[in-house]
């Protein structure tokens, strides 16, 4: 497995799942995965830490989160902590120089994340105490 991403981790844990990360960009594409019958089989990514409309799938069990911007103090992370789902936040790939910036123009970094990770087969690595992994697992 090549480490392809990397972020802030949310919390500590051994809990290294494995899944198809899932870009849900808005309400309607988190509705879709949950009555898909697959949600157990996704690690979600999502544009931001403050994205409320994931709640749903953190409670009904995603493999975990990758985002694309906040911090582990965001809503998102401490979800993730509640619920116990390993959660990688502002990620970015590990072999590009590009960054979220707060209050930049992300749609440039936002859309080559998305282009790497949608439909990937990925492992979460959250061990770390400040760094989470995303590993290509193919």
């Amino acid at each position: 497995m090549t480490v392809i991403a990397e972020g802030f981790n949310s919390f500590e844990t051994s809990k290294k799942p494995i899944g198809t990360v899932k870009f849900l960009p808005d309400p309607k594409s988190v509705i879709a995965l949950i009555q898909s019958g697959k949600l157990k089989e996704h690690i979600v990514l999502a544009q931001g830490g403050t994205t409320t409309f994931l709640a749903p799938v953190l409670s009904m069990g995603c493999l975990g989160v990758i985002t694309l911007s906040g911090a582990p103090e965001s809503h998102l992370g401490i979800l993730s902590r509640e619920f116990q789902i390993p959660c990688v936040m502002t990620a970015h790939l590990v072999d590009d120089e590009s960054r979220y910036v707060t209050g930049g123009d992300n749609a440039a970094h936002f859309n080559a994340m998305i282009k790497a990770l949608d439909g990937k087969r990925v492992q979460l690595d959250c061990e770390g105490a400040e760094t989470g992994k995303v590993l290509l697992t193919a």
